[in-house]
């Protein structure tokens, strides 16, 4: 169940923006959290100590959920929620930031989160099957001896 204040300001959010889906704005706050986490396990001297996630690291978080969360079909889910590039994430997060949702830094800036990487990249190629397979010949036929 989601935070009822959240639900309300995303709602307020639609209304003004109406590029992306409700789903979007909760799985961007559910990516942050796994961002969050993934960070403070890579770096561990600064455990318990609260951190800044970047434009950049979020990317790379939301990437890693969304295939965890949705495998192959993650692309196709965040285009049906409106999101189709890495600056529609930065859309969301500086929306959520404009309703005090979300902090920044000095340093955030929309730029943080442009053409870190496609879509296509991010979410259809590691689903894509390898070429030259091992212990394949591509002289082999079916039903060959």
């Amino acid at each position: 169940m989601q935070d009822p204040d959240f639900a309300e300001i995303v709602g307020l959010i639609c209304k003004e923006d109406p590029r992306f889906d409700r789903k979007a704005y909760d799985f961007i706050r559910l990516g942050l959290d796994h961002a969050v986490k993934e960070l403070k396990k890579k770096d561990s001297a600064r455990a318990g100590k609260s951190r800044h996630v970047s434009g950049p690291e979020l990317l790379e978080g939301l990437r890693i959920y969304a295939l965890e969360q949705f495998g192959p079909l993650a692309k196709t889910v965040l285009n049906s929620w409106g999101v189709k590039r890495c600056t529609d994430f930065g859309d969301i997060v500086f929306n959520l930031i404009e309703y005090n949702v979300f902090s920044k830094t000095d340093n955030d800036r929309r730029e943080d989160f442009s053409d870190i990487y496609s879509f296509d990249d991010a979410f259809v190629k590691p689903f894509l099957p390898t070429k030259g397979r091992r212990g394949a010949s591509s002289t082999e036929t079916v039903g060959s001896a």
